[in-house]
């Protein structure tokens, strides 16, 4: 059996995990089930046999985005065998060529962004000048999708699809969290990617299964969004769709291996 890689986990230092933890919660109106610490991801990982996970932050601010890049590689270089980092970049900050030269040599290998903390339009201009930096160079995680907000509706990112052909997305939560259906209809068929992070614990069993084919296996990657699921529990309900082993191993790291250019290893 190939090795588990959770691609969606998000890891603050411990000084201040409770209130980031809290902003999420306040946020979604929704309790985090953990503190969103790095040890306790860990210890979760290995009661549930995951091996590795993708971990990044959000800056909700640009002052935040070197900080937050400086900790996410920090916590990738001292266990490079648990974890693969991606940067935080914003689109009202500085020279964001520079903090991403520098996110990619720490050994960072994306971006994530999330337009409605950070309260841009997927298709804001202001957002272009690091679309066009991740071109060619690193995939971007996106958040996709809140029936709350327009700033992460799926049918924004379809124009930055078009004007970007290189660009490769990860959008989050099967391209639309509580907006699955428009992220089918703007999204299934374009090539992004999709995780299946805050989706599972809501949708019935033939939602998610639709929702796999009409992105298609190869497209696939599995994420928890700890800390506001368990990780092992993410990974049950992605394993009691019953999906046959073939697919199940492509979304588990096959697929996340192959967009990142890693080994995929056996567990």
């Amino acid at each position: 059996m190939v090795e588990i890689i959770d691609a969606h986990a998000h890891v603050f230092p411990d000084r201040i995990a409770v209130h980031a933890t809290k902003g999420i919660e306040d946020f979604y109106h929704m309790r985090t089930r953990f503190d969103g610490t790095v040890d306790k991801l860990l210890e979760l990982g290995e009661a549930a046999g995951i091996r590795r996970f993708l971990i990044q932050s959000v800056a909700t601010a640009p002052a935040q985005v070197a900080h937050i890049n400086t900790f996410i590689a920090a916590t990738v270089q001292a266990q490079p065998d648990r974890f693969i980092g991606f940067a935080t970049l914003h689109p009202e900050m500085t020279n964001p060529a520079a903090e991403l030269e520098r996110a990619l040599e720490m050994g960072l290998r994306g971006v994530k962004l999330h337009p409605d903390f950070q309260r841009f339009p997927i298709d804001d201009r202001r957002a272009y000048p690091i679309y066009a930096l991740c071109e060619h160079t690193c995939p971007i995680l996106l958040h996709m999708g809140d029936s709350r907000y327009a700033y992460s509706h799926p049918r924004l990112l379809v124009p930055v699809l078009r004007d970007f052909p290189g660009l490769r997305f990860i959008c989050a939560h099967f391209g639309g969290w509580s907006e699955w259906t428009e992220a089918e209809t703007y999204l299934a068929g374009t090539g992004v990617w999709v995780d299946t992070s805050s989706t599972l614990y809501t949708l019935p069993p033939e939602k998610a299964l639709a929702l796999i084919a009409a992105f298609g296996e190869d497209h696939i990657v599995f994420g928890s969004d700890y800390p506001m699921w368990e990780p092992g529990q993410e990974l049950r309900r992605l394993l009691d769709l019953g999906l046959p082993q073939q697919t199940l191993d492509k979304i588990l790291s096959g697929n996340l291996c192959r967009l990142l250019d890693l080994p995929q290893e056996e567990a």
